[in-house]
């Protein structure tokens, strides 16, 4: 019988959209072998068959599980697609998931389907009142894997001498005036920042609490590969004075010359469309915090804080290029007034370290886990990629990543004191 209080409609929207999301998720791998699939080209990035398992194990621990009576049908997986929540029990050692030839793909999709069907039963059926946000955490969870399909594919591919393409080629761009770099004064003494409103937010989004912003300035546009070349040719990565010590350490030990998927000519780069001509007016992209912060430093700028960022996002609508139009490349500004380019393209790196707000409280139990432990060593960004789905990001919206991580679409936007 259907919960008197939440309408048929609002258990129906949502069951539409876990259909939506569940199916993106196979159309994002409907390219892709079996061989594809398992490959993993490195500890941080993951096979996408262990993405399409985890995002349903996701759903099958939190969702079905909630029933005492539920006995999931092959336990071993429980340990084999458990990603880092400690508090329910052993996993499979990351580094090591590409070793997992077994399961076959076809018995991770009927899994898939099998979870489907029980959690669009529950839905139906159910305490939709008790399920609803749980079904919506494991959507919201399921997007951010999405991003890390598309990511962690390209890195593999990238490491494959064939260098192969994932999509087809890109649309070639239309000819637009470049944008001039101008720097837009941000707002000033305290504002509130963090999530606001009844809609989903993580809870390392929350609470809603009081920001002092001091003057400062941001520039209306990210930083473009046009400008990081310049600072790759002016010898950004042999001064030493630019780079914080742990970054300096980093350059040394990888030898990095340029950003991750450059070559060596500075003229081209690898993408998920295949290797492809750099084009100058596009954001520059897979950067780590330190690069982007020596950048910063050689630009005589540096990068906003989290709070600076936020306050002027916020006031903007939720326009960019994401994941759902298809091209996954950072694409040139198209112009126009003010700040652009504040959602989509690339993450923007901040200033801030990744930490808990004033009052912050972690969800109850394992799913605790989620993010709240995360909150040592890491860097905040921003305002999402072209691999990132629309619907997944909003102002508030923290991701997090340890400084020297380039994998991700990553860049910068620069930020000044006034």
């Amino acid at each position: 019988m259907l919960s008197a209080a939440r309408p048929a409609s609002r258990q129906q929207e949502l069951a539409v959209r876990y259909e939506a999301v569940r199916r993106r998720t196979l159309e994002l791998c409907a390219g892709l072998s079996a061989e594809d699939l398992m490959v993993q080209s490195m500890p941080d990035a993951s096979p996408g068959k262990w993405h399409l398992a985890h995002t349903t194990w996701f759903f099958e621990q939190f969702v079905l599980g909630r029933d005492p009576g539920y006995v999931p049908p092959e336990p071993a997986w429980q340990v084999l697609f458990n990603s880092y929540y400690q508090s329910i029990g052993p996993m499979h050692a990351r580094p090591r998931r590409g070793l997992l030839s077994r399961p076959a793909l076809q018995a991770v999709l009927d899994y898939r389907q099998r979870v489907d069907e029980q959690v669009l039963a529950a839905l139906e059926h159910g305490d939709a009142e008790a399920l609803e946000p749980l079904v919506e955490l494991g959507l919201q969870h399921e997007q951010q894997h999405q991003e890390l399909l598309l990511t962690d594919i390209k890195h593999a591919f990238w490491c494959n001498p064939l260098r192969p393409a994932y999509a087809g080629t890109m649309p070639r761009a239309v000819p637009a005036p470049a944008v001039p770099l101008r720097f837009l004064s941000g707002r000033e003494g305290v504002v509130e920042v963090g999530h606001a409103g009844d809609g989903f937010a993580f809870d390392n989004e929350t609470p809603r609490h009081a920001a002092l912003l001091h003057p400062h300035a941001l520039a209306n546009r990210l930083v473009n590969n046009a400008e990081y070349a310049e600072f790759i040719r002016d010898g950004g990565y042999r001064e030493p004075s630019l780079w914080l010590s742990d970054g300096w350490a980093t350059v040394q030990q990888e030898g990095w010359q340029h950003p991750l998927y450059w070559q060596d000519d500075l003229a081209s780069e690898f993408t998920l469309n295949g290797l492809q001509a750099l084009v100058p007016e596009a954001p520059v992209s897979h950067l780590s915090y330190f690069e982007a912060d020596a950048f910063a430093r050689w630009a005589e700028a540096r990068l906003p804080t989290e709070d600076e960022w936020e306050a002027a996002a916020a006031s903007l609508p939720l326009r960019g290029h994401f994941q759902d139009d298809g091209d996954f490349h950072p694409r040139p500004p198209a112009g126009g007034e003010g700040w652009l380019q504040m959602y989509g393209d690339v993450w923007e790196w901040t200033a801030s370290p990744y930490v808990s707000y004033p009052g912050f409280r972690p969800l109850p139990g394992a799913l605790g886990e989620y993010n709240g432990k995360f909150m040592n060593g890491q860097w905040v960004l921003r305002g999402g990629s072209c691999a990132t789905p629309r619907a997944h990001i909003r102002a508030s919206y923290r991701n997090f990543f340890p400084p020297h991580a380039r994998w991700q679409f990553m860049g910068l936007r620069l930020g000044r004191d006034r």
